[in-house]
């Protein structure tokens, strides 16, 4: 939809900055983060305002995942392009995941933040970690895969299960372009709908500011910023990794697919500050797919890449995986061989698409792998349990630029991507492409970009 575009010559009228979102979502991350580290126990007491806003934003991820896949498939009509579109969002997921806990293996292995601690593994207290272990025990890929599937059509959306409701939308959607004209008045209904919902989430958004305040009062008052002082070696080196496979690797990516990440950042700024305050990318997911269809990739490709990335392609959380597995191995003085580091690195591909879409799923995560590879101790976790919730803000943003990276990417391998409204949305200059997108393959559904 788009508003309509002022005449030649009048004046454009902006928002002051202080009355936008992203002021006021920097301001409450500020305010939260003084209360926390002030007046502690009165942080912790603010966490409700947090969980809150988080449960808000999820009451309404469900209808905004079926309506978004279920219109965007039912206007393709064309199945091979959905396979065609699923067949690369994943291929870009393994490649980049991969890539992601190479990198995390590689600079712990270089930099190596915990060496020298010379923990001893009987001091540690690994009845702190168990829930944990038991949850990556119960955690199996194919436990995984017949999970997606709800127990009855409606159970999805009851129990809120990402995986399931997209299950749910990509077989409705299907089903409607199969039938095809007899299907126009429900797909014209769901259109309609959908402004509803997106409307609701503008709404919904007027409380982030109130929910990254009580989050953030939280985690400070909680955790302490002490607490970031005595692991401050693996805090910095994973953020610092984390930068440079955002502005480097996926900086990369972008500029050869003629965007600039930097850009993007700017672009996503708000959702960016709104994930870092909640410590959950989950709260920016329908943001996110607003945003994407606006910066001109076709409603199809984001309805089906933005929401299985959150389950598949979690960069910052791969990179935590390798990096904590070593930093525990260095903090004990265990020295893992070649053979060890790739046993580690393989088993970590597969536990990290085993507890795709769990809450918490990082640490669980680690624990399923650590608890395959014998040479590092589960209990090895105590050690960085206290700083793993300002381990998950890091998580977060990285998982949640890297979706939306990958969103711009399949778009334009596609040919679904509007370039003009990509360029009018990121502030930049139209840049021609060595190899630009045949055609023959479909422009890029401009009637889902908004002109703010």
């Amino acid at each position: 939809m788009l508003h309509p575009v002022a005449a030649p010559g009048a004046p454009v009228v902006r928002r002051p900055f202080y009355r936008s979102l992203y002021f006021m979502v920097l301001l409450a991350i500020v305010a939260g983060g003084a209360i926390g580290h002030f007046f502690p126990e009165f942080g912790e007491s603010l966490k409700p305002l947090g969980d809150g806003f988080i449960k808000l934003v999820k009451m309404i991820i469900a209808p905004v995942i079926f309506l978004t896949i279920v219109t965007g498939i039912a206007g393709m009509r064309d199945l091979k392009q959905i396979g065609r579109v699923a067949a690369k969002a994943f291929a870009y997921f393994f490649f980049f995941s991969t890539l992601a806990l190479i990198i995390g293996l590689i600079i712990a292995n270089v930099v190596q933040p915990g060496r020298g601690l010379n923990i001893d593994p009987a001091t540690l207290n690994a009845g702190a970690v168990a829930q944990y272990a038991s949850a990556a025990h119960e955690t199996t890929i194919v436990g995984f895969l017949t999970s997606i599937i709800p127990d009855t059509l409606f159970s999805a959306f009851v129990e809120g299960n990402i995986l399931q409701v997209l299950f749910v939308s990509i077989l409705f959607g299907i089903a409607m372009a199969i039938i095809g004209d007899a299907a126009a008045p429900v797909q014209r209904a769901f259109e309609s709908l959908s402004q509803i919902v997106f409307k609701l989430v503008a709404i919904l958004m007027k409380a982030a500011p109130i929910g990254a305040f009580g989050a953030f009062a939280f985690t400070i008052g909680a955790y302490g910023l002490g607490t970031i002082a005595n692991l401050a070696a693996l805090i910095a080196t994973f953020y610092l990794t984390s930068l440079i496979f955002i502005f480097g690797i996926l900086g990369l990516v972008a500029w050869a697919n003629g965007f600039s990440i930097f850009r993007l950042v700017a672009y996503l700024k708000e959702e960016l500050l709104l994930v870092l305050g909640t410590s959950s990318s989950e709260a920016a997911l329908p943001s996110l797919m607003q945003k994407m269809e606006r910066a001109g990739a076709a409603k199809s490709v984001v309805g089906l890449v933005v929401p299985t990335g959150y389950s598949f392609n979690l960069d910052g959380t791969n990179i935590y995986m390798t990096m904590a597995a070593l930093f525990i191995a260095q903090a004990m003085n265990i020295d893992l061989s070649l053979q060890d580091q790739i046993l580690l690195l393989l088993v970590a591909m597969l536990s990290s698409k085993g507890a795709a879409g769990i809450t918490g799923a990082g640490f669980i995560t680690l624990a399923a792998t650590l608890a395959v590879v014998p040479s590092v101790p589960i209990a090895g976790m105590a050690l960085i349990l206290g700083i793993d919730r300002f381990m998950s803000e890091c998580r977060a943003l990285t998982n949640f630029i890297g979706n939306a990276v990958a969103t711009l990417v399949v778009a334009r391998w596609e040919g679904q991507l509007d370039r003009e409204a990509m360029n009018l949305a990121l502030g930049s200059k139209p840049k021609a492409l060595a190899a630009p997108p045949d055609p023959a393959a479909g422009p890029g559904d401009k009637d889902a970009i908004t002109i703010d």
